[in-house]
């Protein structure tokens, strides 16, 4: 049955009437808004695929996007629906410490345009995996990297599904499993359709169209409430004290974290995960990928950074408004919980209208997300796995674009499948764990591989494999998964590990065991010329692939022959090698 959720919600005194009181009842609108933009953007996607012709239009576009457009897109990848509706509804319940979150987030892009974004596009080619294999043993180290990015995007893209079907009951009403499930279908059928037909490319615009209804989105509703407030910021914070039941303390530390040292501790690894997450992500690095050169990668960061700065500073006002204007009381007693807090504010605000394009913006925001998860995920298995290993670098363009779409057929699936089988579940686990792998299992390789010239294959192998093992057994042993009454299976009780995010352990650890696993493990054979190699191109771009609308495309400038493509090491020194230049 499709009702206005706000029916369902008692509302207290200064929230917005009910969809039943204000004879609102139908969700047409939110259903209208959200079919018309996928309708505008299934035409985009079969507009682009016309641009599909070979290897390096499906995976990056072509390398064609500029700097900016890069830019928008990398903040819709990174600006999911958790950013939209989590955090304003973290900051409505919590006041000062939801503003945190939002606040790590943000400082994680900086990391990301120091330390990443131009190594990482001058040195690789399509996924994370060239990168670490430019001067290691290509075979075990590519099984690494696509190990980790099929596992955190897979996490993540549960996450992101599941999440489709939990904000149903608060945007369109949908009650029962069945529905959700009915839902998590659709969105996951419309992600293979994008992923299948746009590629890259297709899938770049929708995150381009994505952001921007996005950022209006965010826009309209915070200039909305501070126009009520005389766009006076006091006059609001002022309101949101007498409104919140902490009074003056929701302005003020403690009410989440800070209470007890364990509390600190906690929040310390949260904001380790959340710093070092952005550029670790799989999907966020392929996206270096999609512009010309180094040059337009830093450009294409900075956009992502204002942007996102930007938004996250109108969430900060979506929040408090909320807290404002509808009370924490109320949105933890609505649907959804705190994750109401938007939609609550956008139907005090405008009604019906501007409830269906917040419901719109929230299931589009998920929508774009997938499809770009899926298309990494797809791209490191056809690449790095099929490509690189099983046909040992022999597989035609033509041969691997057809693995890489079989496998975002499968890889969709699994994420539909997934996605209904956590209805109900506390999706947040997901995402933490996502983050979590990510930053244990890729950002100490990439930089060792980057920064370290004695870094080993043995090295990498540990760090990867053993950051994603610990990440993972201290987030399902941690009260995010059993032992307390927010967690995932709250009933039971296994957990050992008293913090709910694993970084502050797992991330350091991971850093531990490349430097052990360089200094104790398999010594790779010495080649002081290609660590000088990978050092002149991640700096000058020498070498590095280039946008397909050159002469000299990816597919007849391969990357040079290193000794991290010796099978056996015993042969390196016998194999031809392409020159640097």
């Amino acid at each position: 049955m499709v009702s206005n959720p706000l029916a369902q919600s008692p509302l207290a005194k200064g929230a917005a009437p009910s969809a039943a009181q204000s004879g609102l009842g139908s969700s047409t609108v939110t259903v209208t808004v959200f079919a018309a933009f996928v309708l505008l953007t299934l035409v985009v996607v079969f507009r682009a695929a016309r641009a599909n012709q070979t290897a390096a239009d499906y995976y990056t576009g072509g390398r064609a996007f500029t700097g900016a457009q890069n830019g928008v897109a990398l903040a819709g990848d990174y600006l999911s629906a958790a950013a939209f509706l989590g955090i304003a509804g973290t900051v409505a319940v919590f006041g000062y410490d939801g503003m945190l979150y939002a606040i790590g987030s943000f400082v994680g892009w900086l990391f990301a345009l120091l330390l990443i974004a131009e190594w990482l596009r001058n040195t690789g080619r399509y996924t994370m995996g060239d990168v670490l294999s430019f001067r290691l043993r290509r075979r075990p180290v590519r099984a690494a990297a696509a190990t980790s990015t099929l596992l955190v995007s897979v996490l993540y893209l549960i996450a992101q599904i599941a999440g489709a079907g939990g904000l149903v009951a608060l945007l369109l009403g949908i009650t029962g499993k069945a529905g959700q499930a009915l839902v998590i279908a659709v969105v996951g059928g419309l992600m293979i359709v994008y992923v299948l037909v746009g590629g890259m490319k297709g899938t770049t615009w929708v995150q381009i169209l994505k952001a921007c209804a996005l950022m209006v989105t965010g826009l309209v509703l915070s200039f909305w409430a501070l126009g009520r407030h005389g766009f006076d910021v006091s006059a609001l914070l002022g309101q949101a004290t007498e409104t919140s039941p902490q009074g003056d303390k929701v302005l003020a530390p403690g009410l989440q974290y800070g209470r007890t040292e364990l509390s600190k501790i906690d929040f310390i690894s949260l904001s380790l995960a959340a710093i070092l997450g952005p550029a670790s992500l799989p999907h966020i690095l392929m996206r270096f990928y999609t512009v010309p050169d180094a040059k337009q990668a830093r450009k294409s960061v900075v956009w992502a950074i204002w942007l996102i700065g930007a938004f996250f500073l109108m969430v900060l006002v979506i929040g408090t408004a909320a807290t404002a204007l509808v009370g924490p009381e109320t949105i933890m007693k609505s649907p959804g919980a705190s994750n109401s807090a938007a939609p609550l504010l956008a139907f005090r605000l405008g009604g019906e209208l501007l409830l269906g394009i917040v419901a719109a913006v929230a299931f589009a925001t998920i929508l774009a997300v997938v499809a770009g998860l899926t298309i990494t995920a797809s791209a490191s298995f056809a690449h790095d796995v099929y490509a690189n290993i099983v046909k040992r670098g022999s597989a035609a363009p033509a041969e691997e674009v057809r693995v890489a779409r079989r496998t975002a057929l499968v890889v969709g699936v699994l994420g539909i499948l997934g996605g209904v089988v956590a209805i109900g579940q506390n999706v947040a686990v997901l995402v933490a764990l996502a983050f979590a792998v990510g930053a244990s299992a890729n950002m100490p390789s990439l930089v060792y591989s980057l920064f370290w010239k004695r870094f080993t294959t043995s090295g990498a192998l540990w760090s990867m494999y053993g950051g994603m093992s610990v990440a993972v057994v201290l987030v399902v042993f941690s009260p995010a998964v059993s032992g307390a009454p927010t967690s995932m299976l709250p009933d039971v009780d296994f957990a050992f590990f008293p913090l709910a995010n694993p970084g502050i352990v797992s991330i350091p650890l991971s850093f531990l065991l490349g430097a052990l696993g360089t200094w104790f493990g398999r010594r790779d054979p010495v080649d002081d010329r290609l660590h000088a190699e990978m050092e002149v191109r991640a700096l000058t771009g020498a070498g590095a692939p280039r946008a397909t609308t050159e002469a000299d495309t990816d597919e007849t400038r391969p990357l040079p022959r290193t000794a991290a493509h010796f099978e056996p090491p015993t042969t390196a020194r016998h194999r031809a090698r392409q020159p640097m230049l």
